[in-house]
């Protein structure tokens, strides 16, 4: 029921959000990229994503596709200007490094409630609100790169605030997940400022939102192989 909650959430027809991305490693000076997302719910049908980075000169241009299908499963493409090409990204990259981030591939992608089995834990205080822990196991191991999720959501706005995510052992989580600041946006509650840490090297993924926008109609041919590969077809619909 809660892990549907989360799912259901009102989150608009569709969003594009322009973020700034920091990746802090310590002992070195954190690297700083620009983003814009754009995300398309399709209802019963899916859902489409498609990211394009803007800065820095080393890393612009490069984007990911995802669509997610009625059963749940996600196809993504990845774009390399270098290349000039995309490429599919292979099941088993699951739990690859996106562009050098904490974020899996597997992170990028939706995830249907019915894929895991689900069950609450208990009760805990994150950042002053008491939050619902909720553990998510895989019901299929080879669907996830993870053992298992635990997710600690605002039971009054079905808000996820943090998430531990566990990969080789279910005692021993391997990355957290954490809503530093979240905001009404067009009267929907939006993270805007997220962090995400690999507990084992220290290394942290920052997503400061600049700005967002809901539901703009964005159309179907923005979350295509085209407009990935075409900067200007994609580069109509920034704010």
């Amino acid at each position: 029921r809660l892990a549907q909650a989360v799912h259901d959430r009102p989150a608009g027809r569709d969003a594009t959000t322009v973020s700034r991305m920091e990746l802090v490693e310590r002992g070195r000076t954190p690297r700083t990229r620009q983003l814009i997302a754009y995300h398309q719910d399709r209802g019963s049908a899916g859902s489409a994503n498609l990211i394009r980075f803007l800065q820095p000169e080393d890393i612009e241009g490069t984007g990911l596709l995802g669509i997610t299908k009625a059963d749940g499963s996600t196809d993504q493409w990845l774009y390399l200007p270098a290349l000039d090409r995309s490429r599919r990204v292979a099941g088993d990259r699951k739990g690859g490094r996106f562009v050098g981030s904490d974020l899996y591939f597997e992170d990028l992608q939706e995830r249907l409630p019915g894929k895991d089995r689900h069950r609450i834990l208990g009760k805990e205080s994150v950042g002053g609100t008491l939050c619902e822990a909720l553990e998510s196991v895989p019901l299929d191991p080879t669907s996830s790169v993870y053992l298992k999720r635990v997710s600690w959501v605002d039971p009054q706005t079905s808000l996820v605030l943090r998430v531990d995510y566990f990969e080789r052992d279910e005692a021993q989580p391997s990355k957290r997940w954490q809503a530093l600041e979240r905001r009404r946006v067009q009267n929907i509650w939006t993270v805007t400022h997220s962090l995400m840490t690999d507990l084992l090297s220290g290394h942290e993924t920052r997503l400061q939102v600049q700005k967002v926008i809901y539901d703009r109609k964005l159309p179907d041919r923005l979350f295509s192989s085209r407009a990935l590969a075409d900067e200007q077809i994609e580069s109509e619909f920034r704010p």
